[in-house]
């Protein structure tokens, strides 16, 4: 299967907080979208690793993505070498990409600067033919996206592209709050968390009217990019 986006986190319920506005939007328009996560989270403070599985489950199935992986690093140790540039490669390869949303250039959490810097090295060496990958039995031939974007996460970095979102922060939140376990839930008992408390789920609502208001529309979500963007035609600025 080609993928026109790929999106991929560091921790399932990256992409959610921070994309899942624009996958929504594009998978209305018809294009077809999947999600790759690097871990299974198993270091958060709240649930488990099989909570977070079923939860990205659900999440996906919220969004309609058309395909959802997970790679099974090591949350809080992987590194940006070979070894795991190859596995993100094998996925590059397989589902031919134009476009890769992931974890922002410089973040709170340490795994969303590395799995930033990762999934943009993999995604240059992807496009290197002498790097040989076989993928369920197959060989592989070399695929680059057209673009790699990085969206914005915890700190307020200043976005090169704005995507207006409007009419899809519904879905956008649903498909948040489907990550039970990590959001504030009034019943819980597990530890308090920076992201469990209901100033930050609402967060996922103001933070995207804010950006909106820039763009003049309700709803925005941020990317910085790592090339110049073009347009064929200044009309396509709005």
């Amino acid at each position: 299967m080609k993928l026109d986006i790929l999106a991929i986190g560091a921790h399932p319920d990256d992409v959610e907080l921070s994309c899942a506005g624009t996958l929504a939007k594009e998978i209305a328009n018809g294009k077809k979208v999947g999600i790759l996560d690097l871990t299974r989270g198993e270091l958060g403070t709240r649930g488990s690793a099989e909570i977070r599985d079923k939860e990205a489950k659900n999440a996906a199935d919220i969004l309609g993505v058309s395909i959802r992986e997970n790679l099974g690093f090591r949350d809080g140790f992987f590194s940006n070498d070979e070894a795991h540039q190859l596995k993100i490669i094998e996925i590059i390869r397989a589902y031919k990409p134009e476009i890769v949303l992931c974890n922002a250039i410089d973040d709170r959490h340490i795994d969303h600067g590395k799995g930033s810097k990762l999934t943009s090295d993999a995604c240059f060496l992807s496009g290197l033919r002498r790097i040989e990958t076989v993928f369920n039995g197959e060989k592989q031939t070399a695929w680059r996206p057209k673009q790699v974007l990085h969206y914005i996460q915890w700190k307020e970095l200043q976005p090169d592209i704005i995507v207006d979102i409007s009419g899809f922060i519904d879905t956008k939140v649903k498909a948040v709050k489907a990550y039970q376990s990590q959001f504030y839930d009034a019943n819980s008992h597990e530890p308090k968390t920076p992201i469990s408390s209901t100033n930050f789920l609402e967060s996922v609502t103001y933070r995207a009217q804010n950006l909106g208001r820039l763009i003049g529309t309700s709803h925005a979500e941020g990317f910085t990019t790592e090339r110049t963007p073009a347009v064929n035609s200044i009309f396509d600025i709005i």
